[in-house]
């Protein structure tokens, strides 16, 4: 049950990786005019698990089976950095595992955090956090495809005022396809970029006065 609770507020969107702060590209994918309705929100939330949701979580996962080391410059973080090419991607990454890890200190605080440095990736963070935590690398990943899509559901429903019943139909809808996510990353490191969503990041990152800090 301790496990099931850690895992549940892992995946809580108010925590500082969540959609309280960060959007995961669909603020500037509304202001695009790319996402405005359930429908393209749907389809918008469909290709950030496949892409951002694996890659993030296959990474998280190897990290946390000790497979990818979570040391500072170590290859957990230079695995990262290669599958993420948008500089924009990266800092919002970093800005989420500071975020990640400074929560960590202060819930595990006998727990030796300095070796991942002051901005670890949100892979690297979160992977190390399961490990922590006592989660399996199985939950590890769920967590990570999970929040993955509920950052940007949270922060599309406040955008474009949707119906947070409506927005949590979609996110149950997408439930199976989080779940096999989560399966698929715990086999191997993804490597599937997404250019649309890089390009989002960046645009995002020059824009004036966002309301999300990615």
């Amino acid at each position: 049950m301790a496990n099931l609770t850690t895992l549940l507020t892992l995946s809580d969107s108010r925590l500082p990786t969540g959609g309280h702060v960060h959007s995961g590209g669909v603020e500037e994918a509304v202001t695009s005019g790319l996402v405005v309705d359930l429908s393209t929100l749907t389809a918008f939330l469909r290709r950030r698990i496949g892409t951002t949701g694996l890659v993030t979580a296959s990474l998280a996962a190897a990290v946390h089976h000790g497979t990818l080391s979570a040391e500072a410059d170590a290859d957990g973080d230079v695995e990262t950095d290669a599958r993420t090419p948008s500089p924009a991607a990266r800092q919002a990454s970093r800005a989420q595992g500071r975020g990640l890890i400074r929560l960590a200190r202060r819930v595990w605080p006998a727990h030796p955090w300095d070796g991942l440095g002051p901005t670890p990736h949100l892979s690297v963070a979160a992977g190390a956090v399961g490990r922590a935590s006592g989660l399996t690398p199985a939950q590890t990943a769920l967590s990570v495809v999970y929040t993955t899509m509920t950052n940007s559901a949270t922060a599309a429903q406040r955008l474009l005022a949707l119906d947070p019943g409506d927005v949590a139909a979609v996110t149950f809808g997408l439930a199976a396809l989080c779940e096999q996510t989560a399966a698929d990353a715990t086999k191997e490191l993804a490597d599937l970029s997404d250019p649309l969503l890089d390009v989002l990041a960046q645009r995002h990152l020059e824009r004036d006065r966002p309301l999300f800090a990615s």
